[in-house]
């Protein structure tokens, strides 16, 4: 069975993924690690600095010496600095948390919308979809609104005023072809959104997790 390393920054994150692992892919070996100072280190900063990306690798480093066959990050604030750890540990799988979903969201249309509640991910995370969109041909563009709010309620134990608020966000957006949700967190209100959008809904775990189980197992 492959042993899948998640590394989180915020605890919230965690069952989400856990349970997509559970009903999607149930054969994997799931365990995962929290360092639960980076988003306010990160804010401190005001940016991803090399002291921050030598974390990450750090990070990188203990899942792969304890035998991971895949590891996957769910803080969706720090691409440059997982894509340096997915260099050093090449080629083992090290996914970053949205790639996933950007590629399947890029395959779906080119207007795409994305509802984030962390608003310092937001600027990794279009430099990441600007990126790929080049890298690939592709025309997409994207769109995004932010709920801090809902995180807030949330990390407040109220998931049901977070899902109402993400949900609400889906008015904030013009007309799209797709929409993501961009936490891993945020991954719960998608009931919610389907309520007010009929188009694609995808999440960040969901897509995270097929994209690993095509990795490994072919």
């Amino acid at each position: 069975m492959p042993r899948i390393s998640l590394i989180h920054a915020v605890p919230v994150a965690i069952d989400p993924v856990v349970e997509t692992f559970q009903s999607d892919w149930p054969e994997a070996q799931v365990y995962s690690l929290l360092e639960g100072s980076l988003p306010s280190d990160l804010q401190e900063a005001g940016k991803i600095d090399q002291a921050m990306i030598e974390r990450f690798t750090r990070l990188a480093d203990y899942a792969a010496d304890t035998g991971a066959d895949g590891i996957l990050f769910t803080c969706s604030a720090f691409g440059t600095a997982i894509e340096a750890a997915a260099a050093a540990h090449a080629p083992l799988p090290v996914l970053k948390p949205n790639e996933a979903m950007f590629e399947e969201a890029m395959d779906m249309g080119k207007r795409i919308g994305m509802i984030a509640t962390f608003q310092p991910s937001i600027p990794s995370m279009t430099q990441e979809f600007e990126e790929m969109a080049t890298a690939t041909g592709a025309s997409a563009k994207l769109e995004t609104a932010c709920v801090p709010e809902a995180m807030d309620a949330l990390r407040d134990g109220d998931a049901d005023t977070h899902n109402r608020l993400v949900a609400g966000a889906v008015d904030e957006l013009g007309d799209t072809d797709v929409l993501l949700l961009a936490q891993f967190s945020t991954a719960q209100a998608r009931p919610a959104v389907e309520t007010k959008y009929d188009k694609p809904v995808l999440t960040s775990p969901g897509s995270a997790v097929r994209k690993l189980r095509r990795l490994l197992n072919g």
